[in-house]
């Protein structure tokens, strides 16, 4: 990946964790911990990745991003917001009564949004619908992505979704899990772990790439991999749940709950010097 492409993501990667905490923030409610780990991600599918456009978000010949883990609402609506599919100063509305931007992803009411999630496990179920939905049309130009999390995989629903993928041959779909190793009840190890991951979806059908999913070099060799496969593609990306905030990194607590006003000034503050590092470089 060149110079210009990487800073290009390092810095919307920083905003949108800076939308996150804002949100957070703003709802006294949300799920910051996912939605950082995994925001790298969201800048590298909407900034490098995907086809689509804001100025026509329904258009029929766009790639399709499903959020399995539907509750990391606030990491995909800042991305949505940096790229132009609605203001950026509406993310503090998030959770707000009369706001669009609820704590679960609303196709109906929020743009950019291809799929309304948050029960875990279903969101994938509805991904393989539309690979095969642009298999049966004929259209080869559309790929669906969809992202989930390791503790989501524990869901039963997923693995059958998996194994639809296998039997319809989707080559257009990429399941991305992001594997940062905590869920709400402690660490998915002691949980119910999932492991061996790469054997399991490779056992279903699936070529897989393990990757540093806060990496963009390794981001980009996973999806050039994806394009250059025959069958369905999994990424398993190894992340740090709170990554960017200091006092959040690896730290279970963080799943599901806001910062308070001197927790939103020391991130805002990380996250700023951050951004000007960026930028300097």
């Amino acid at each position: 990946m060149n110079i210009e492409t990487k800073k290009m993501l390092q810095s919307y990667a920083t905003k949108i964790r800076m939308g996150i905490i804002e949100s957070t923030y703003g709802a006294k409610a949300g799920h910051p911990g996912g939605s950082l780990s995994s925001a790298d991600l969201f800048a590298y599918l909407y900034f490098n990745e995907m086809r689509v456009d804001p100025k026509n978000p329904k258009d029929e010949n766009r790639d399709r991003f499903v959020l399995s883990k539907g509750h990391c609402a606030p990491g995909l609506y800042s991305a949505l917001a940096y790229k132009g599919y609605f203001p950026v100063e509406d993310l503090p509305t998030l959770r707000h009564i009369d706001s669009y931007l609820q704590g679960h992803p609303n196709m109906n009411t929020v743009p950019g949004i291809d799929m309304s999630t948050g029960s875990l496990g279903q969101g994938i179920s509805t991904a393989v619908g539309m690979a095969k939905g642009a298999k049966y049309i004929g259209n080869t130009d559309i790929n669906v992505y969809t992202l989930l999390g390791d503790g989501e995989i524990e869901e039963g629903q997923v693995w059958e979704a998996l194994m639809f993928a296998n039997q319809y041959k989707l080559d257009n779909l990429c399941v991305i899990v992001d594997c940062n190793g905590l869920q709400i009840d402690g660490t998915t190890e002691e949980v119910m772990s999932a492991e061996p991951i790469d054997k399991k979806l490779e056992a279903f059908g699936f070529e897989v790439m393990t990757i540093n999913g806060n990496d963009f070099d390794q981001l980009e060799k996973a999806f050039t991999a994806f394009h250059n496969c025959d069958r369905p593609f999994a990424i398993i990306m190894k992340t740090v749940k709170g990554m960017g905030v200091s006092y959040m990194e690896n730290e279970v607590g963080w799943h599901g709950k806001a910062p308070n006003e001197e927790e939103y000034n020391i991130a805002m503050a990380e996250l700023r010097a951050r951004l000007a590092e960026i930028e300097e470089a």
